[in-house]
């Protein structure tokens, strides 16, 4: 049996649970390495497809969400090794399939593909130690796995090729600030409060949620009026679900709305 190199939990007893991912590569800082990652893969795609999980919070340690990609397991690649096996294509970016709402709650270091990952995230909850980065320059190489296009999406130009061409790290006050995570909370209750959140999302009527997620999404990759054409879509949409009815119907009756995802 092939070592455990994530480790997953459910967690809640409502109708719509968050399905927990904790990185455990503890020695290695949870570098990330293409075994990991089909593992995070499989795990995501199954919670993906589980009517029972309404969203999903990755993590690793206090330490460290993950230090970066696991050097000496790429160190020898040649271009025709990287190129013909499709590297990280082929299995680092599943979360990016994934439809309902994704979390990467971080501590400690986030570094390279780590602060990747962590931004391939829905959102990213950050506990007050975190730092990322993005060092792969002193690698004599560049961002791989989106890392020069998600993060000038996120922080801006400026502070992107400040942290792509110096690797400064940005702490987690400044990532605040510049927009990279949502919130900030202190280390000792990072898990409470992303679990918090994920729960919340799940209280929501399934579709809404998958909706507003696409909606969002599509504002990052595509013109104004196409993103608002497209929100409109998914808004009238949403009057054809059972969902709408229950919570439009519970607002004007001044009780709590019981969403069943459909």
């Amino acid at each position: 049996m092939s070592e455990a190199l994530i480790l997953t939990e459910i967690i809640g007893d409502g109708a719509r649970r968050t399905g927990l991912i904790t990185l455990n590569r503890p020695k290695q800082l949870n570098a990330l390495n293409d075994a990991l990652m089909d593992q995070l893969g499989a795990a995501l795609l199954a919670w993906d497809a589980d009517d029972a999980i309404g969203c999903i919070v990755i993590t690793g340690s206090e330490r460290a969400f993950a230090a970066g990609a696991d050097i000496g397991a790429m160190a020898g690649y040649s271009y025709m090794d990287a190129y013909l096996g499709n590297y990280i294509t082929r299995n680092w970016e599943t979360v990016r399939q994934v439809r309902k709402p994704v979390i990467a709650a971080v501590s400690g270091f986030a570094l390279g593909g780590g602060c990747e990952l962590a931004m391939m995230c829905d959102f990213i909850i950050a506990a007050d130690n975190a730092n990322f980065g993005q060092p792969e320059i002193k690698l004599g190489i560049i961002p791989g796995a989106g890392g020069t296009q998600r993060l000038p999406r996120a922080v801006g130009k400026a502070k992107a090729m400040d942290m792509v061409l110096t690797a400064r790290m940005m702490d987690a006050a400044e990532a605040e600030r510049a927009g990279l995570v949502s919130r900030v909370v202190p280390t000792a209750r990072l898990l409470e409060e992303a679990l918090a959140a994920a729960a919340l999302i799940c209280s929501m009527g399934g579709a809404s949620v998958m909706m507003a997620k696409q909606c969002v999404n599509r504002a990052f990759e595509s013109g104004l009026a196409d993103g608002v054409s497209y929100e409109r879509q998914m808004f009238h949409a949403l009057f054809a679900t059972d969902d709408q009815k229950e919570g439009m119907d519970a607002f004007v009756n001044k009780r709590k709305p019981v969403f069943r995802h459909r």
